[in-house]
């Protein structure tokens, strides 16, 4: 407590002495559900509580289409004040151009190495020893959320994982439910089939896989299993007609789906809802198979200025989104977890608490992101938008074409 107390005496301070230079940041990100934009304005009143202003600079459509337009304006010499990248090789070309501003002094400065938890945050900010980015949170994709009234309607039990969950499918389509509901955005269908592998396959096959690049593992019968089990999700979805996540997420609180694979993310949504974890809906981490959790997320870069003002806002954003009442009122609205180890989550839901025993049982796992570039990711990307949204794709088919990949990735 006495490490907290210092910190917000120091954020106080901070307040303080910047509030005479006031200064407008343009801060973008991909945050519009209803749930993530009551968590991204608890970044936005802890800055504005210093002085100077954050500018909304929220881009529709998820990372896939705001990470083209961010990175454009970046390069084109139309920087933002800061901007949201996840954890992990995103952002890498920008750093080794020399357009991302080197957060080292303010890291040092706050002793982030010393709270930041797990340190594999840290380090995927971490690029020739330098810190470029805050990581502001612990996402995680291995999440199966499932509406409990919906079963206790098909007069089926609620699943306690992946197996019972596809095998109650028959019976509720029966009863007029769409058993998984699934978005169409691209990243939406590799998420599901990452998740599948981690809970099927285990989490070290798909280190080994996505890390190693082990081919033969990939096109072994352990990745067999995950290839078919995607194909059942995917015949599992075929009624559910939605494009965005949240909109996925959606029909899962109103009834209409059984269930969502989706990451911790969503928890947002059924807290906007009023929803009550544990009472109303069910979340299972690693599809109640493997309960493992990602150590990815978000986190934030400040790209080059030569504006001092813009400069010295920028420092000021940095350390007010890892102050430790900062990082509690934004992560219990996101429903993701802290990046600091020091703060107190005693209002955490029931989920939230699945998670945090995960974590400190070190249970993780990296994303994708974290394991291979950006270019491999997307191509593994255009695969599962391609078999998910062509049922007649074998999942024979799928699974060669993914060893392909791996043995070209890097």
């Amino acid at each position: 407590m006495k490490a907290i107390r210092t910190v917000l005496a120091a954020t106080t301070a901070l307040c303080a002495a910047t509030a005479a230079n006031a200064t407008d940041l343009e801060v973008t990100h991909w945050w519009t559900s209803g749930g993530e934009a009551a968590a991204v304005a608890e970044f936005a009143k802890a800055f504005d509580a210093t002085g100077n202003k954050w500018v909304d600079g929220a881009i529709a459509g998820s990372g896939g289409t705001a990470r083209p337009i961010m990175i454009s304006r970046i390069t084109g010499g139309d920087p933002m004040g800061a901007t949201q990248f996840n954890h992990g090789r995103q952002a890498e070309e920008l750093v080794e151009a020399g357009l991302m501003r080197d957060l080292t002094d303010i890291a040092k400065a706050e002793n982030w190495a010393e709270v930041v938890r797990p340190s594999s945050l840290l380090d995927s900010c971490t690029l020739d020893g330098r810190i470029y980015c805050v990581p502001v949170n612990i996402h995680s994709q291995q999440w199966l959320w499932l509406n409990n009234s919906v079963f206790e309607k098909a007069g089926i039990p609620v699943p306690s994982n992946w197996d019972e969950f596809a095998a109650a499918a028959p019976k509720l389509e029966e009863a007029g439910i769409v058993p998984l509901a699934m978005g169409q955005q691209p990243w939406q269908t590799t998420l599901a089939f990452q998740v599948l592998m981690v809970a099927l396959a285990g989490p070290d096959a798909y280190t080994k896989v996505f890390g190693d690049k082990d081919t033969g593992l990939a096109g072994g019968p352990e990745i067999t299993k995950v290839f078919q089990a995607a194909a059942t999700a995917r015949d599992m979805a075929k009624n559910s007609n939605v494009q965005n996540w949240n909109d996925a997420t959606n029909m899962v609180i109103t009834g209409k789906a059984a269930g969502q694979i989706m990451g911790d993310w969503a928890q947002g949504e059924f807290q906007v809802a009023n929803q009550v974890a544990g009472k109303d809906y069910t979340c299972l981490p690693g599809l109640g198979v493997n309960e493992v959790i990602m150590t990815g997320g978000d986190a934030f870069y400040f790209p080059r200025v030569d504006d001092a003002a813009i400069t010295e806002a920028q420092g000021v954003l940095a350390k007010v989104m890892l102050s430790p009442e900062t990082q509690v009122a934004f992560n219990l609205k996101k429903g993701s977890l802290p990046v600091r180890g020091d703060v107190d989550l005693n209002a955490a839901n029931d989920c939230m608490k699945k998670g945090l025993d995960i974590l400190a049982k070190g249970n993780i796992i990296q994303t994708p992101d974290q394991l291979m570039s950006a270019d491999s990711v997307s191509l593994v990307n255009d695969l599962f938008v391609e078999f998910f949204n062509t049922p007649d794709m074998s999942a024979e088919d799928a699974q060669a074409r993914f060893v392909s990949i791996i043995e070209e990735a890097d």
